[in-house]
Parts: C-alpha cells; sequence; structure tokens
C-alpha cells in the first residue's frame, strides 16, 4: 500500500546545548499555542538540561519523539509519518551534528522547511565562537532568525550583529535579555569605528569589513555620503568596461573560508585596472537594485582611483 503524501511545515530550531531552544520550544508550544490545536509532531533530537511535560504536549495534541542520528533518514521519518499523521512538524535539532544532514535526507514528500531558528547563548557566544568556529556558524548561516538570549548590558551586540550579517545577511537577529525582554536594537552610528556624519567617511584599512556589513544592512545610511578607503580591484567578466569592484579578501568563518567582498564601482578609468591592484578610492555611495539584494544595494561612482600600496594585512574581518 502507497503511503500517504501531505503538505507538512517543517520547523527547525539550532542551537548547542543550554543555548535556550528547548524552553523557547516549550514556551512557543505550551504558552503561545503556536500549534493552534493542530497535530504535531515534536522531534528532539538531544537530552537537553530542559525536559518536557509529555502530558502537557498530549493536551495540545503535540506526539514526541526522540530521535538519534541514525533515525535521522526517510524511511524513518515516513514511518513516525504514517504513525502520527502530524499537520505539521517541529524539529529541536542537536547542535553537535552537521546541519547539512538535514537538509541533504530525502524528507518525505510534502514535508517543507518554513522556518529556521538559531538559539545563542550570549555568555558562552565568544567561547564558541573562539574554540569552534566552524560550527557556530553553520548554525546561524542557513537561519531566519537568531535569537541570543541570556544578554546583558555588558554583551557586544553590536559586534555579534555584525559577525552574524557576515554571513547571513537575511537573517533578522534578536537580543533578549536574562530578564527575558527583548532589548532595543543598538545598531547605532556611534558604535561604528568611522564617523558616517564627516564630509568624507574615511575608512581605516581594518574597518573595511565592518562598513561592508553595515552598509548591506542599513545602505539609507549611506545613500549620498562620501567615502575614501583603500581596496584590492576585481574585475568581473560579466561587468561593462566602466565597472569593477574595488573590495577586500574577509574571513567570514576559518582560514579555508576566505572570500572576496566589495561593491561595483562606476568608473570611466576602470578599463584600464588590473585584477589584484591596490587602488586608493574616494567615491559617493548611492543605491540601486542588485541581484544579490534581491533588491537596492549600495554602488559606489568614483571621483577618484589611485594606485596605491597594499594594506598592511590582506584579510578584514567583520568585528
Amino acid at each position: 500500500m502507497a503511503r500517504q503524501e501531505k503538505e507538512i511545515p517543517v520547523y527547525i530550531f539550532m542551537g548547542f546545548l543550554e543555548s535556550g531552544k528547548t524552553t523557547f520550544v516549550k514556551e512557543t508550544l505550551l504558552d503561545r499555542q503556536f500549534t493552534d490545536g493542530e497535530k504535531t509532531l515534536l522531534l528532539v533530537c538531544e537530552d537537553g538540561e530542559e525536559e518536557y511535560d509529555e502530558k502537557a504536549l498530549k493536551a495540545e495534541n503535540i506526539d514526541i519523539e526522540y530521535i538519534d542520528e541514525q533515525q535521522l533518514n526517510t524511511e524513518h521519518l515516513l514511518d513516525l509519518q504514517e504513525q502520527y499523521k502530524p499537520k505539521q512538524v517541529i524539529i529541536e535539532y542537536n547542535g553537535m551534528w552537521k546541519l547539512d544532514r538535514i537538509f541533504e535526507i530525502r524528507v518525505p514528500k510534502g514535508w517543507t522547511v518554513v522556518q529556521v531558528l538559531s538559539f545563542v547563548n550570549a555568555e558562552t557566544f565568544d567561547v564558541y565562537m573562539n574554540n569552534m568556529k566552524a560550527t557556530m556558524i553553520e548554525q546561524v548561516n542557513s537561519a531566519d532568525m537568531v535569537i541570543f538570549n541570556r544578554c546583558d548590558e555588558n554583551s557586544r551586540r553590536s559586534e555579534w550583529r555584525r559577525s552574524i550579517k557576515a554571513v547571513n545577511r537575511r537573517a533578522q537577529i534578536i537580543f533578549e535579555m536574562k530578564d527575558g525582554s527583548v532589548a532595543q536594537d543598538e545598531n547605532s552610528e556611534e558604535d561604528l569605528p568611522y564617523d558616517v556624519k564627516a564630509d568624507v567617511i574615511e575608512l581605516e584599512e581594518e574597518d573595511f569589513g565592518i562598513w561592508y556589513v553595515d552598509a548591506a544592512e542599513i545602505p539609507e545610511r549611506y545613500v549620498g555620503k562620501k567615502i575614501h578607503f583603500k581596496a584590492m580591484v576585481f574585475k568581473p567578466k560579466q561587468y561593462g568596461k566602466n565597472l569593477f569592484v574595488p573590495g577586500r579578501f574577509a574571513m567570514t568563518c576559518c582560514a579555508d573560508d576566505i572570500t572576496f567582498v566589495g561593491y561595483k564601482c562606476y568608473y570611466d578609468g576602470a578599463k584600464n585596472l588590473i585584477d589584484r591592484q591596490w587602488v586608493d578610492v574616494t567615491a559617493v555611495i548611492k543605491k540601486e537594485y542588485y541581484p544579490d539584494f534581491q533588491g537596492d544595494g549600495p554602488v559606489l561612482y568614483a571621483e577618484k582611483v589611485s594606485l596605491t600600496s597594499p594594506a598592511e594585512e590582506e584579510v578584514v574581518y567583520f568585528s
């Protein structure tokens, strides 16, 4: 007999142990009535500090199954679908499992990942970034929303925001304080290492990555402003003779994950430039449609471009 196929939305909650994801799942399912009484299957992929009240879940029409890594396969998911016949699925994913696994397996037809939330313990974020950066980045680069919890007045929220936006531009980022309140967005001009109100924004060599991320997130902050910086030339083949990209190599994750970042720049003398030359650029920032942004994004109109010496450090960072 053929198995029944249904359209089933899947929500994935990610995070390391003690990241707060179990607490959030419990609050979402029980206190906030996220499921609205519909038949829901909760798949738990690790044993955390917080435990679920299975009777309370059952009262809300929620079934819970604990699975190990070997059970995360198509056949087992099909068996669970047949057993519980859920209208939606919530997966509390194990932070130490490779995230690719859940996206690469052939999930039952109709299972569609509609939202990925990543939870971060603000008290341990720096430790994980310093010691397990690749794993931490994997936790956030596919997330639709990143929730930092246990924040306090000393949390470096602006710096953390930039580090997430560097690898996942579309993610919504929320900072939750220890008392449960949501912190106001502090992504302000005062947090930047350069003066955006100056007649000409002067970027130090090490500040290029910070500007790149901030301009991507808040292009309105820079529209009409003049900027001066040092960069390397990149001339994509698809660009016309009056376009180039003045940018820098940036480390987004680890030494093996370095990419070139920058915004396209209109310049009549671009045809005379050569890839990997170092240039001193003075340009006006405007905003135009950008395929990479699926909308408007920053572009540069150069007023002056001259050859210069290489930067002291070839690679820049985002914090």
